[in-house]
């Protein structure tokens, strides 16, 4: 599951409305077995363990893939572990060695580092070299970030995220990554150093977290506030800002399947850690989606048929 999901199911969600329209089965990863091969397929085999991603159609006992979209799930991982890959790894690689390509030394800050992308955008940064600092909601997620590696962690709850944030580099930060939308998007800006970069990837913060259903209210006064980045203004304070979307992403496999490979190999050598998880039976979807709202969990959520 990924929090994806929960906007999919308001039915807010551009690329689902685009792609496929309503209804539609959510998710975006998923572990299992072949059962069948297509034809012309020869280097994989019926039994064999897979992990893949999809564009929508997760929440099910059977799936059809292409090819380039499966992967071999590795032995030491369980299938849980696998389904959990995808969508955040491939996210996280995006944001960093696409788009922000980070130097060693360089001062990162990962807003919810204690979640599914948080957690991986704070392991591959420390891959690479960087100070991390980690932002968290909840003080129960205090220790969980500094588990994963962060240098720093700002608990939000208890304390000024930016007065915090300006003590820990007076200068700015040379890379920012934010998933919140408007609550903290101006001020992630402000807070990089010149030649900075700020990678946007959701708008966490403009969905309810209890009630299930949009506040359209809210999203209107929420998409008003919402910063607007002017070209003048960005080429004279030399700061970038860079966006996007994974599910717009998949007729871009040469890509995805470059950064899946990269992550397999770092987790295989101990480079990156498998993701965190905890399970709800399919079932219980509705739980898990109420707690995926919620803020509270951490890791990665994975449904089992």
């Amino acid at each position: 599951m990924n929090y994806a999901d929960v906007i999919v199911r308001m039915g807010l969600y551009a690329s689902a409305k685009e792609l496929v329209g309503w209804p539609i089965t959510p998710g975006f990863e998923v572990s299992g077995v072949v059962r069948e091969l297509g034809e012309g397929v020869t280097d994989l085999q019926v039994g064999d363990r897979v992990i893949a991603g999809l564009l929508f159609g997760g929440y099910a006992s059977a799936v059809i893939a292409p090819r380039r979209q499966v992967w071999k799930l590795p032995a030491d991982l369980s299938f849980e572990e696998g389904a959990a890959i995808p969508a955040v790894y491939l996210t996280g690689w995006f944001a960093l060695h696409y788009l922000a390509h980070p130097r060693p030394g360089d001062r990162v800050l990962v807003h919810s580092a204690a979640g599914g992308v948080g957690s991986v955008l704070v392991q591959m940064a420390k891959r690479i070299g960087c100070e991390v600092t980690g932002v968290v909601g909840r003080t129960e997620k205090v220790e969980v970030a500094r588990a994963l590696g962060c240098d720093h962690v700002i608990d939000k709850s208890k304390e000024d995220l930016w007065a915090r944030a300006k003590t820990i580099s007076s200068r700015g930060f040379d890379v920012v990554l934010d998933a919140n939308g408007v609550e903290t998007l101006k001020q992630s800006y402000e807070h990089l150093r010149p030649a900075g970069k700020l990678v946007v990837y959701g708008f966490a913060t403009m969905m309810p977290k209890t009630g299930g259903k949009p506040n359209y209210l809210k999203l209107a006064a929420d998409w008003i506030r919402t910063p607007r980045y002017n070209p003048l203004d960005l080429t004279n304070q030399s700061k970038s800002v860079l966006a996007f979307n994974l599910s717009y992403l998949f007729d871009r496999m040469d890509l995805l399947g470059e950064a899946m490979d990269d992550v397999l190999a770092w987790m295989a050598a101990g480079e990156l850690r498998p993701p965190a998880v905890k399970t709800f039976p399919m079932s219980a979807v509705a739980d898990a989606h109420r707690h995926i709202e919620s803020g509270k969990s951490t890791g990665k959520l994975v449904l089992v048929p």
